[in-house]
């Protein structure tokens, strides 16, 4: 997680929203990556999005199925949908996404029609990865006063 925390960190100092994804193959860094979506004008260049297309590049497979994934904050459904899809072992992740009212990420990974389900469990480094984003929204805030 420390490592996706670094790469959340380079996506602040960018000005996007700092969230950062490492995609892990026995206990090696396969790919990692970080919000691009401002600098990029891409709509799916969220941090997972990204580290997952490199893994799969790098593994030559879509299947990533030994693979476990690393992210800062909990992965919005597009996301969650590309970890399934991409048939990910393990998902990690640090910050709950406090604007959800139901938790809308469980409800996805463990849908009865997917053929495959990803563990997940999340709150690891929580109030670092919580501090990242706090920080930079508050910053955002203060700028524009």
């Amino acid at each position: 997680m420390k490592t996706a925390l670094k790469e959340a960190q380079k996506s602040f100092l960018d000005d996007e929203v700092p969230i950062g994804a490492v995609i892990v193959k026995d206990g090696r860094v396969v790919s990692r990556a970080h919000n691009t979506r401002n600098k990029t004008q891409n709509a799916i260049n969220h941090a997972e999005i990204l580290a997952i297309s490199k893994a799969c590049k790098k593994q030559k497979s879509w299947r990533l199925e030994d693979c476990d994934i690393y992210v800062t904050l909990e992965p919005c459904p597009m996301c969650a949908g590309a970890i399934l899809n991409a048939r990910i072992k393990n998902l990690y992740f640090g910050a709950y996404d406090k604007t959800s009212k139901t938790n809308l990420l469980e409800a996805i990974m463990q849908d009865d029609r997917l053929n495959h389900k990803t563990q997940v469990v999340g709150g690891i480094l929580q109030e670092e990865c919580a501090k990242l984003l706090t920080d930079f929204f508050v910053a955002k805030r203060n700028s524009k006063k």
